[in-house]
């Protein structure tokens, strides 16, 4: 297995892309910007699995901490083969209510970290011929619903473009679009299964959503969107009237 560098890697989805792939024997590059919470997640994981683990404490919209982890991805002597961007938070759907300064660092975070984390991935990967781009992005890429759909629909274009034009040259790229998952993301932000109108079947399984992302990344697939409801969900949004879906995806935060 290559080494797997994750962001957002000190809780939910990118903590158990860190269980899963240290399980599959990758050694790891583990970044977040608390760095108590990355050695609680690496010490059993080098103990249970035999994995080297590295800590990369970093904030992703800072730019030095962006410039540090785009050069650990770039490291020729320790070549990253699985880079997994899963860095994000969320905001409130209200945007006027939104500081600037908010949505600036939202933007920058899962658009520009990606880009960037992306270049430096590519341009480490290609000469070698093979690697694996994983952008976490969310179903709510392809909903109107405010300035996080935005963000999500352009890691989800973008990944789409990447992974047709470099999949041939053997490096993928592939959007994960998870729904409403049970990790902290969510619960960060007050909602929780049973809540505000989101009912207990569409909520996820985190390890559900990393098995089946994985495996949509060895398919060499553009876009993975896990689960049969939200496939249909997704179906759905695009036949249905932009007003009626903008109203029904305002449900929950």
């Amino acid at each position: 297995m290559p080494i797997a560098l994750v962001t957002g890697a000190s809780s939910g989805l990118g903590a158990e892309f860190a269980r899963q792939l240290a399980a599959r024997g990758a050694d790891l590059v583990l970044v977040a910007r608390d760095r108590g919470a990355l050695e609680a997640l690496a010490e059993p994981l080098r103990a249970r699995h035999g994995v080297d683990v590295e800590v990369l404490v970093a904030d992703l919209v800072d730019s030095a901490g962006l410039d540090a982890v785009a050069a650990r991805v770039a490291d020729p002597a320790r070549p990253v083969g699985i880079l997994v961007n899963n860095a994000g938070f969320g905001l409130p759907l209200a945007f006027e209510q939104n500081t600037v300064a908010d949505e600036e660092r939202h933007l920058d975070l899962h658009v520009r970290a990606t880009m960037r984390l992306s270049h430096a991935a590519l341009g480490a990967m290609l000469p070698r011929g093979r690697g694996r781009i994983l952008n976490v992005a969310s179903v709510a890429a392809f909903l109107p619903r405010g300035t996080y759909c935005a963000v999500k629909a352009w890691v989800v274009s973008f990944s789409r473009w990447a992974n047709a034009t470099y999949a041939p040259r053997g490096v993928t790229v592939t959007a994960v679009c998870p729904g409403f998952t049970h990790t902290d993301f969510h619960a960060r932000m007050g909602l929780a299964p049973g809540r505000e109108g989101i009912p207990g079947p569409m909520w996820l399984d985190a390890a559900d959503v990393v098995r089946e992302a994985l495996r949509d990344a060895a398919r060499g697939r553009a876009v993975s969107i896990p689960s049969l409801r939200y496939k249909a969900l997704i179906a759905a949004a695009r036949i249905l009237p932009t007003p009626l879906v903008a109203r029904l995806a305002a449900t929950g935060r």
